[in-house]
């Protein structure tokens, strides 16, 4: 609208919607442009001189006779008040700071905490609170995969009620079914960890990195439908869970408390996750029932989009911040340290894996247990030094570190 413009509210009052018609017009002027405004609810010019004291505008009164004389709005509504756009409706928008572009692209190296949180691209009122995200670095979080990642994940999500085939045959010995609770008993509160880690740094982040949030969130609720059907399965024969030793629980505490984000995701996600892919495809290929089959595959599938976002965005942060690779080895080395003197894996998981892989207790069936579960530690090393290799690490610095790793897998 130019200077002049009219806005005619016929009988529509400023309690029931006409501020916003009146916000709109306004907001088309230049600051001192004047809009006629015209209409008949009862008490329309002393609500509109209210408006303008509030909003910052102008008002000019219109006198009855004035009105009497002045030209209709179409509506017949008469002539009430003149408002003029004043400086500090327009004052928000004035000193707003443009919290960098919507997009992936528009991400910024250090946003403020002034920005709080605003969406990525919004235009931020000056003068707002100040926030204390303490991962407000892009070197620190940021990978360009983390938004395909969480759509990944988000597309991904599964029922455990419909995906998982709770009323599956079982035919499988007891012995079996019991070594198969005492491994679950394990993968339960391994997951809990897995949960509690990146819960604990989602709520750190600065929400400029939205997508880094986002998949941090979807992680823990993966690892919160893990523990659900883990829990589930294991609760299917009535038996009691098994047990939860003091080795395994230090070794999952040292994750818990490290409050570095960078050594935190390599530690949990590039390590132990990337070692329980392999643990999760043991069980699926072992399972004695279909039941577990498909919980073990569905699970290895979301620990598998977890190691890609760790490897992503320390692949990233280790090509920008040269000292972080020197920093990763030192936190292997401080967990192998903390650790020395703990039994590592407890011998009632390692049993119950041989037993599980052995589906017999015969010394032929538990020959071949032993061996398949030998196998499995080969490979998970051989997993962790191709992706510590990735990361930058020597073939031979990452064989070294790799046999530093925790003895509890995770």
């Amino acid at each position: 609208m130019a200077d002049g413009a009219a806005l005619d509210l016929d009988d529509l009052g400023l309690d029931r919607g006409a501020a916003l018609l009146l916000r709109y017009a306004l907001a088309d002027l230049q600051v001192g442009a004047a809009l006629t405004v015209h209409g008949s609810a009862p008490a329309l010019d002393v609500h509109l001189r209210a408006f303008a004291r509030a909003e910052g505008h102008g008002f000019e009164p219109v006198a009855a006779a004035t009105q009497l004389r002045a030209p209709r709005a179409a509506s017949g509504a008469p002539h009430i008040a003149t408002l003029r756009r004043g400086e500090a409706s327009a004052a928000r928008w004035v000193g707003a700071e443009r919290a960098g572009a919507a997009d992936a692209e528009g991400t910024v190296a250090h946003p403020p905490q002034t920005w709080g949180l605003a969406a990525r691209g919004a235009a931020v009122e000056a003068g707002g609170p100040t926030f204390a995200f303490q991962l407000a670095w892009r070197e620190q979080l940021w990978t360009e995969q983390a938004g395909e990642l969480y759509r990944q994940a988000a597309s991904a999500q599964w029922d455990p009620e419909t995906a998982i085939p709770w009323r599956a045959e079982r035919s499988h010995p007891d012995v079996v079914e019991h070594a198969l609770v005492q491994v679950l008993t394990y993968l339960i509160e391994n997951e809990t960890a897995a949960l509690v880690v990146p819960a604990r740094f989602c709520a750190q982040v600065h929400p400029h990195f939205r997508e880094v949030m986002q998949v941090l969130a979807i992680q823990a609720a993966d690892e919160a439908r893990h523990i659900e059907v883990f829990t589930r399965r294991a609760l299917l024969s009535g038996l009691p869970l098994g047990l939860s030793t003091t080795g395994g629980q230090t070794s999952l505490k040292t994750l818990v408390d490290e409050t570095d984000f960078a050594l935190a995701s390599f530690l949990l996600s590039v390590l132990g996750e990337g070692s329980f892919v392999h643990l999760l495809g043991f069980l699926h290929v072992h399972a004695p029932d279909a039941c577990t089959a498909e919980i073990m595959r569905l699970a290895a599938q979301d620990e598998a989009r977890h190691v890609a976002f760790g490897m992503a965005h320390l692949g990233r942060h280790a090509a920008e911040d040269p000292t972080l690779l020197a920093r990763l080895q030192q936190a292997i080395e401080h967990r192998h340290d903390a650790l020395r003197h703990t039994a590592g894996l407890n011998a009632e998981v390692f049993d119950a894996l041989v037993l599980l892989a052995a589906g017999a207790m015969t010394p032929r069936a538990v020959a071949a247990g032993h061996a398949a579960v030998a196998a499995l530690v080969e490979q998970m090393d051989a997993g962790r030094r191709n992706r510590l290799r990735r990361l930058g690490f020597t073939a031979d610095r990452a064989a070294e570190l790799s046999a530093l790793h925790t003895r509890n897998f995770m």
